[in-house]
C-alpha cells in the first residue's frame, strides 16, 4: 500500500476542535485522537490520517492508517462498528508496529468508533487513553461522545481537505439527491450550463470521467 501524507491535520479549526473534545474527555483519561478516512485516490483498503491531535503522535497515527488492523478487513467480518481493546493485550502474533508505538507513548485503551461511507468504505475514530478501562460504560461514554460531536467535525475536516470548491460540492450533493442539471439550476438560481460547468470540474479535481464516480469520491471526503 502506498502511503500518502495526512488529509490535513495541522488545519487551525480542525486542531483547535479536536483539542477542546480532549479537554472535554479530561474525565477518562483521555490524550489522543486520531480520524483516518477513505483514500479517495486508493483501494478500498487504504486509509489516510484527516486528523490527529496533539499533532506530534503524527508518526504513530500513520502507523495505524498503514496496518490491515480494523479498516475493511474489519467490516467484511462484519464484526461491530465500535471496538474497545487493551492496546497491549492484543491476540497472539499480532505485534503491529502502531500498537507498539502507541504503548511506547505510553498509551495502553483504545476505542475505535465506524462512521460507514457508500462502497465498503468509512471514517474511523480512535480514542486513546494511557488507562486501562475496566468498566464497558466508559468506553460506551467516548462513543456517545464521538456520535455527539461527528457531525460538526466531518464539516470542519471537509472544509480543510476538499479540493472542490463550495458550489461544486453543492452541485454534487444535489446530484447525490438525484437532481438533474436542470432540477439543480432551478434549486441554485443559475443556468444549467453553470451547474454542467461545476459538475465538469469537480470530476476533474477528483480525477473520474463520470458524475457518480465524483458523488462516491465526494462522500469519501466528507463534502456529501
Amino acid at each position: 500500500m502506498t502511503m500518502r501524507p495526512p488529509v490535513n491535520f495541522d488545519s487551525i479549526a480542525l486542531d483547535s476542535m479536536l483539542s477542546d473534545w480532549i479537554s472535554a474527555l479530561r474525565e477518562f483519561s483521555v490524550e489522543a485522537v486520531v480520524v483516518l478516512s477513505p483514500d479517495p485516490f486508493g483501494q478500498r483498503q487504504d486509509r489516510l490520517v484527516a486528523a490527529v491531535h496533539p499533532p506530534r503522535f503524527i508518526d504513530a497515527a500513520l502507523a495505524l492508517a498503514e496496518s490491515q488492523d480494523f479498516g475493511a478487513p474489519w467490516r467484511e467480518s462484519d464484526a461491530s462498528l465500535v471496538a474497545w481493546q487493551h492496546i497491549g493485550k492484543a491476540e497472539a502474533g499480532n505485534t503491529s508496529r502502531w500498537r507498539l508505538l502507541w504503548l511506547a507513548h505510553g498509551f495502553q485503551s483504545v476505542v475505535r468508533i465506524e462512521f460507514p461511507l457508500p462502497s465498503g468504505r468509512a471514517f474511523e475514530c480512535f480514542i486513546f487513553s494511557p488507562r486501562q478501562f475496566h468498566d464497558r460504560a466508559e468506553a460506551a461514554a467516548l462513543v456517545w461522545s464521538a456520535l455527539n460531536i461527528w457531525p460538526l467535525f466531518k464539516r470542519t475536516m471537509a472544509q480543510a481537505s476538499s479540493p472542490l470548491s463550495p458550489r461544486e460540492g453543492e452541485c454534487l450533493a444535489l446530484a447525490f439527491e438525484g437532481l438533474t442539471a436542470r432540477q439543480s439550476a432551478e434549486r441554485l438560481h443559475c443556468a444549467e450550463r453553470t451547474v454542467n460547468y461545476h459538475l465538469s470540474n469537480a470530476m476533474a479535481k477528483l480525477k473520474v470521467d463520470n458524475k457518480m464516480s465524483a458523488i462516491q469520491r465526494a462522500c469519501w471526503l466528507g463534502v456529501i
